[in-house]
């Protein structure tokens, strides 16, 4: 089940290798998993009736979301236009608040004997433990603004609100929420200014069959260019995805890139 960005490629390429036969559902854009997959589907959020049907034809026995899925777009679907599966999801689940999906797509694949897999078991060695990659490492007082944030954003994703904030001198300039990690960055690092600490973390309870937390280029693009001096995320929890190109973007903006344990 592909979302955007680098992992649905990556994780494909692991299956593969471990020999699973994949079946790529592409909702958008998936660059590069055509390569690795037997068969690729476009898919809508609108029409999982068809996806299910798939699923059936194909003698799918388990599944692995890869990938951003948008939550915009999951607030914005129409459910006028989509079909009597999807409206039946959206009944059962009671709200688009992703926790309460995750819980009806789950049971709905269970239903058809799919199983959801960890997707932990697929990020190919993405998933660092703590320390600091780059040539620059924070300062004291950015490290104390690490420590400020990683607090802030384990409450926030533990609310499954979002999690991602950026700080500055202790106050927190934005938090995550719908609209995704990068414009959080974007928001927050307009209202801090320069010198502003991003960090990243992932709820107790949070279930990695649905949804891989991730840093990688964008995540430090967006950061440098918002004047931000420190990029900071929850060690062995958080994925760095294309981690050369991530750590080489960081040491090109001077920004310090780090993996932290959890307080």
């Amino acid at each position: 089940m592909c979302g955007a960005g680098a992992l649905p490629a990556r994780m494909a390429a692991e299956a593969r290798r471990q020999d699973w036969r994949v079946i790529a559902f592409t909702f958008g854009p998936a660059v590069g998993v055509d390569a690795h997959a037997a068969r690729v589907i476009p898919s809508r959020f609108t029409d999982i009736g068809s996806v299910l049907a798939a699923l059936q034809a194909e003698g799918v026995s388990a599944a692995l979301f890869a990938g951003r899925f948008s939550m915009s777009d999951v607030l914005r679907a129409d459910a006028n236009t989509a079909d009597a599966v999807s409206r039946g999801v959206d009944a059962r689940a009671g709200s688009r608040i992703d926790a309460k999906l995750v819980e009806v797509v789950i049971a709905t694949l269970a239903g058809l004997g799919v199983e959801v897999l960890d997707q932990r078991g697929f990020a190919g060695g993405w998933l660092p433990g703590a320390g600091c990659w780059t040539r620059r490492a924070p300062s004291d007082a950015e490290w104390s603004d690490v420590r400020r944030g990683l607090e802030i954003a384990r409450v926030l994703a533990d609310a499954h609100i979002g999690q991602t904030v950026v700080v500055r001198h202790g106050a927190v300039a934005a938090v995550e929420a719908v609209e995704g990690t990068s414009e959080a960055i974007r928001r927050g690092t307009a209202l801090a200014g320069a010198g502003a600490v991003v960090v990243k973390a992932v709820a107790r309870d949070h279930d990695y069959r649905f949804d891989m937390p991730a840093i990688g280029p964008e995540t430090v693009e967006v950061a440098a260019a918002g004047g931000a001096m420190v990029v900071a995320m929850e060690a062995d929890r958080v994925l760095l995805t294309e981690p050369e190109a991530t750590i080489h973007a960081a040491d090109a903006a001077g920004i310090a890139l780090v993996g932290v344990g959890a307080p």
